[in-house]
């Protein structure tokens, strides 16, 4: 006879290729569920009055391991106890002759009845904090849609829910009955299993994917208080992943000079993309990203506000070997992107690029862990060993602090072109000197 569950054992079930449903003998008609993607969940199976099999989600997994005072309800995150008196009182209410399927109907309906509280449930709000404040004022808004379990279309259009996202999960769920416990549940969930909708693409326990789940919902359910639809932000208060510490990994000269050459074998966008970041400092977004008519005749290259961090227009005068590396570019014609490889977004595949240039660099593996964030930290350490004055480097990176910070630094923005020049050219030619080549030869942009 198979053994009544315990709060061990349902933690430690693993997903398989497809759905598993294991039997609770603890409590009748109550099985566990573990998806392939590992989210895990309750549902309760029985018959209607008519005989039709019928099945009824409780709600998602609680791992928290503690016991909400509160009585359990239907949709919300359950621990096993918690699942059981649910499911005792499910049965209860239909040996009294109450159909548990149009309790859960009528609830639906009534939280819809009026465009008001149609309007207040997660997936209505979700799409209207996406389209008033996300799109309009952050960058990575797509990122941020999709945490809350919308994807929009590259080419605009109207959203859709991802399958098994947040929005879909919580479609009709008013805002204000969404709590801490929920959001906790939700932040753990997506450490251990993935962003419902999105899965993982690492084993074991990301705290990264944790703490911006906890970023998205905390400025998602903030503003939703500003717009008076809460009374109060449930992720405060709620454990958020700490973020790591500080990094402060440069590539030392030797690796310099093995990434340079292991780039110019790489070809491109991959190898002339690298050796861009190397010597402009700039963020690798800024640099994917490129637009042929961001390249001024002058040489340099402005970057608009709408592409940089800090949202301030940012001029980078491009050195002479950074136009070199231009020579190897392959240009698709009619497309405004420098760095693509198929004319319709900038180049992506990061991951599979930078794993072959680590092993490239160092096949046994000796060399210190890198990313590629760092080439940007790299530029800026050279620059200060080779002299160059600590508020130029902040003007070359486009950092808006010291010396740059307030009304001075909207003054001196254009005395900094011509010192900005200098110190790239200067880091330029000491990259230059590690790798020892020769003086690169300047040739243009060739057409695909």
């Amino acid at each position: 006879m198979t053994k009544p569950l315990t709060a061990a054992a349902v933690a430690k079930y693993k997903p398989g290729t497809r759905r598993r449903m294991i039997r609770d003998t603890g409590a009748r008609s109550l099985f566990l569920v573990v998806q392939p993607s590992g989210h895990k969940s309750w549902l309760m199976r029985f018959r209607k009055p008519g005989g039709a099999p019928a099945k009824l989600t409780l709600g998602p997994l609680d791992l928290s391991g503690s016991e909400s005072k509160n009585a359990p309800v239907v949709g919300r995150p359950l621990t096993l106890a918690g699942a059981r008196q649910l499911a005792a009182g499910v049965l209860r209410d239909r040996a009294t002759g109450n159909d548990v399927f149009a309790d859960q109907a009528a609830k639906r309906r009534r939280r819809t009845k009026t465009p008001a509280a149609a309007a207040n449930v997660f997936g209505a709000a979700a799409r209207q904090f996406v389209e008033e404040h996300a799109r309009a004022h952050t960058r990575r808004w797509q990122e941020t849609a999709k945490y809350l379990g919308l994807l929009y279309p590259r080419d605009g259009g109207k959203p859709t829910e991802t399958k098994g996202g947040l929005a879909a999960r919580w479609h009709d769920k008013p805002v204000t009955e969404i709590d801490g416990h929920d959001v906790y549940s939700l932040i753990d969930e997506s450490r251990r299993r993935g962003v419902p909708g999105l899965g993982r693409t690492n084993k074991g326990l990301s705290d990264a994917r944790g703490r911006k789940m906890a970023r998205t919902l905390s400025k998602m359910f903030g503003w939703l208080l500003e717009h008076r639809r809460v009374t109060a932000n449930p992720c405060i208060g709620v454990y958020v992943p700490p973020a790591p510490g500080a990094r402060e990994r440069v590539l030392t000269s030797a690796e310099v000079r093995l990434l340079w050459q292991t780039c110019d074998k790489l070809g491109q966008p991959f190898g002339p993309l690298l050796q861009l970041l190397l010597l402009t400092g700039q963020r690798l977004n800024e640099v994917a990203g490129m637009r042929r008519d961001e390249l001024r005749e002058d040489g340099t290259w402005l970057i608009p506000g709408a592409r940089t961090k800090n949202r301030r227009e940012h001029l980078v005068p491009l050195p002479s070997l950074a136009h070199a590396l231009f020579g190897r570019v392959q240009l698709i014609e009619g497309c405004p992107l420098v760095f693509t490889t198929n004319a319709l977004r900038p180049v992506s595949g990061w991951s599979k690029a930078k794993k072959k240039v680590d092993a490239a660099m160092d096949p046994d593996a000796k060399i210190p862990p890198w990313t590629l964030h760092d080439l940007r930290r790299t530029c800026a350490t050279g620059m200060a060993d080779i002299g160059i004055a600590p508020h130029i480097i902040e003007a070359v990176l486009n950092h808006v602090s010291g010396a740059r910070a307030g009304v001075a630094g909207i003054y001196n923005r254009a005395q900094y072109a011509d010192e900005k020049r200098v110190a790239l050219e200067r880091w330029a030619a000491h990259v230059q000197g590690l790798v020892g080549g020769n003086a690169a030869k300047v040739v243009g942009l060739r057409r695909g």
